[in-house]
């Protein structure tokens, strides 16, 4: 018989689950940002009250709600096309280069030279299906007309940037191209979403297996199991940071083991995560937790460094462009260089002198990694990776909200909750900042929010203990 706990946990649950499921259907980012915003404050507010019920649930129900809603959850993100991000379009259409046996290094997907790989629902025709912000222009001397075409007929793309090389990494072109040769031609962005939701799960099992054998409170999976953003950005928007994610959260549970043979392993699966999407490098120096021997940190960052080598080393000889595409433009066109521009370093430069900002940013940034090498625990990397992680996230405010996956999953391994803020400010930006005209002024305002409510939870966990210790 199911308790009255119990019943509390699969209401909450289920009222989160269809909140996801009426803001996924919602295809509002372009025409109703507004409406978006409230959706997802909605899902975050149901999301709090849903681990607050699973807290009352007892142990011996947890992990089969806890898996039952992993899957709930997860199952939202397929309800809908992609919504608030076409990422995954580019995903599509470097698999299907690679399947026709072409580097996806060597072409921008305008170029004329793949115009035979070309599809209606990747590359549209006509005034109607050219029409919208979500569609790319390509230039008429970028395509060859077909017969009877009229000569002014537009040509569009549903991929973003389609000028330029692709940017991903190539643990990622593998998966892409896994993903293109197992899917039906005409499935179009289902396979992409459903591969995400698998991984997702994946990452939730990962998640419960390093926290039981530690001895963990197992509820903490839900932080990443029943995060909204989960089923938002790693399954519809189906953005293969949701890969990267898995293979950190596995590299740093092995990390985490005093054996040699487990840390060289773990140093392998955190390569193969930075050569799936370059951000998870920020967990290393967790990863590098209160390391006193060179020999130690060698066993984790010299096969993370080969493997990264390694994966990058046959695109090398197959391509002829430059393996990292379009990575130093997407940093240029991003703020990363210039802090005067954007929405980037909002809390840095709320302070300083724009000019100061990316100095200032280096320098805590030292210090931050500094002091989790020196002082971090070795059997907990994942809380210096947090530490490191979140820190970053706070100084450099991105406005794309599926950044925060890494975080998300880093705050279900150490439990410290508090961070989820940082994850929140992300949509803020990303959504609410059209609404008000100012993703720079809804930067420093999420994620300043965000900042404070870390702080003060830190000096609140603190200070119990020395309160009971007195008390005693």
């Amino acid at each position: 018989m199911v308790n009255l706990r119990t019943s509390l946990g699969i209401s909450a649950l289920a009222a989160l689950v269809a909140a996801l499921v009426w803001t996924i259907l919602h295809d509002g980012y372009f025409t109703d940002p507004a409406g978006l915003s409230w959706r997802y404050a909605a899902c975050w507010a149901l999301f709090a009250l849903a681990l607050l019920a699973l807290h009352r649930v007892p142990t011996a129900r947890v992990v089969p709600l806890l898996l039952a809603g992993a899957v709930a959850v997860t199952a939202t993100g397929l309800v809908a096309p992609p919504r608030t991000s076409t990422d995954s379009y580019r995903y599509a259409w470097d698999g299907r280069v690679q399947s026709a046996g072409i580097s996806p290094y060597d072409h921008a997907p305008q170029d004329p030279a793949l115009g035979r790989l070309r599809d209606p629902w990747l590359f549209p025709t006509g005034a109607a299906a050219c029409t919208g912000p979500d569609r790319a222009r390509i230039p008429q001397g970028a395509h060859t007309p077909n017969a009877g075409e009229a000569g002014g007929t537009p040509h569009c793309t549903r991929i973003n940037r389609p000028a330029v090389h692709t940017i991903y990494p190539p643990v990622a072109e593998v998966y892409f191209l896994t993903v293109d040769r197992l899917s039906p031609a005409s499935a179009r962005h289902k396979p992409l979403q459903t591969g995400a939701g698998v991984l997702s799960l994946c990452v939730t099992g990962a998640l419960l297996l390093i926290l039981r054998r530690r001895g963990t409170d197992l509820r903490r999976a839900a932080y990443w199991a029943w995060c909204p953003a989960v089923p938002i950005e790693a399954v519809n928007n189906a953005h293969v940071d949701v890969l990267g994610v898995l293979l950190a959260v596995a590299g740093l549970g092995l990390v985490a083991a005093p054996a040699l043979g487990r840390r060289a392993t773990g140093g392998l699966l955190l390569g193969a995560a930075v050569a799936t999407k370059l951000m998870p490098a920020i967990v290393l120096p967790g990863a590098l937790s209160g390391v006193r021997r060179v020999r130690d940190a060698v066993t984790v960052l010299l096969p993370a460094a080969a493997v990264t080598a390694l994966a990058y080393l046959p695109y090398v000889l197959l391509s002829h462009g430059s393996v990292f595409g379009y990575l130093g433009g997407y940093v240029a066109e991003e703020g990363y260089e210039d802090p005067s521009s954007g929405s980037r370093y909002a809390l840095l430069r709320l302070v300083l002198p724009d000019d100061w900002a990316l100095p200032v940013l280096l320098a805590a940034m030292a210090g931050v990694t500094g002091y989790v090498i020196w002082r971090g625990d070795p059997r907990r990397p994942w809380s210096g990776a947090l530490l490191v992680t979140g820190w970053a996230f706070a100084l450099l405010t991105p406005g794309y909200s599926w950044y925060a996956l890494l975080l998300v999953a880093l705050v279900a391994l150490d439990g410290r909750w508090e961070w989820l803020g940082i994850a929140v400010a992300g949509p803020a930006v990303y959504v609410t900042g059209q609404v008000f005209g100012s993703r720079e002024a809804v930067s420093a305002t999420a994620y300043g929010l965000a900042v404070l409510l870390v702080l003060v939870v830190t000096v609140v966990r603190r200070r119990a203990p020395r309160t009971a210790e007195r008390r005693c």
